[in-house]
């Protein structure tokens, strides 16, 4: 897999570096772009293939931010990465100006947990050329998990996605810059999230890369028992069910330790059937 200039080799870890007060996991660590670059550093010694800036948070109840706020929030932080080292940055935002001043400054990914369903979205990513990650998520990150409700949480999740690839399609983006995310977490109950988990395997049908964000999600700690800090083994877990399964990225708070544990089963699956 191509992102930018650079071959990726799948699976692989996409590095989390959240530049928010609020996010629910490292908010308010690495809002400075000292603070930011210094993490970029080590996300990029434990392994990462991509770098993830986000600039609003998408927790459940979390507020919506300003288009200029975000700006000012990621721009130095992209600026400064893509000039000190040579690893594909994403853009986690779903804002037509932010997608392309990020892309301006050097990001080569567009990650928009609004599968590119904001005005002026779509017409921006078929502008800029870029792989598009189009995720799937019930509702808005302020209400989402108020009460979502599925049917069939896999066939809905998976008919949603499929939906938005052919109308990205139709719009000028080539079948080749689309990645998928079942969006765990995102207007989902726990008992969705593991049955989604459980089946990951189905999305392969639908032909695009699978990305998935399970690291220290609150169904884990549900699961383990544990708090935020404590989730590492449960998101390992997690991550290697889902490359088992297929998936292609895994985006991670906990690179190294999500690294190592994909070597493992990258290196069974190169010389087993059985996977």
């Amino acid at each position: 897999m191509r992102i930018g200039t650079v071959q990726i080799q799948v699976p692989a870890v996409m590095g989390v570096l959240n530049v928010t007060p609020d996010s629910f996991s490292d908010g308010g660590c690495f809002i400075s772009p000292e603070a930011a670059l210094r993490r970029a550093e080590l996300l990029c010694q434990e392994g990462a293939a991509i770098i993830d800036i986000g600039g609003e948070s998408t927790r459940p109840g979390a507020d919506a931010v300003a288009e200029q706020e975000e700006l000012d929030r990621v721009m130095p932080v992209i600026e400064r990465i893509h000039d000190e080292f040579d690893v594909p940055i994403s853009i986690d935002t779903g804002k037509p100006g932010v997608m392309r001043a990020a892309a301006a400054a050097g990001a080569a990914m567009i990650n928009d947990v609004y599968a590119l369903r904001l005005e002026g979205a779509l017409d921006a990513a078929v502008d800029l050329h870029l792989p598009v990650c189009l995720m799937h998520m019930q509702g808005k990150p302020r209400t989402m998990q108020e009460d979502p409700h599925y049917d069939d949480v896999v066939a809905d999740v998976m008919a949603f996605l499929r939906d938005r690839a052919d109308a990205c399609i139709e719009a000028g983006l080539a079948e080749d810059q689309l990645l998928v995310d079942p969006g765990f977490g995102f207007g989902k109950r726990p008992v969705h999230n593991i049955e989604l988990l459980g089946n990951l395997r189905q999305l392969r049908e639908l032909n695009y890369p699978i990305v998935v964000g399970l690291s220290r999600k609150a169904t884990l700690g549900d699961i383990s028992g544990q708090g935020v800090d404590g989730r590492l083994a449960a998101s390992l877990a997690a991550a290697v069910l889902a490359v088992v399964q297929g998936a292609s990225i895994v985006r991670a708070h906990d690179v190294g330790a999500t690294v190592d544990a994909i070597k493992v089963v990258r290196a069974v699956m190169e010389t087993s059937t059985g996977l």
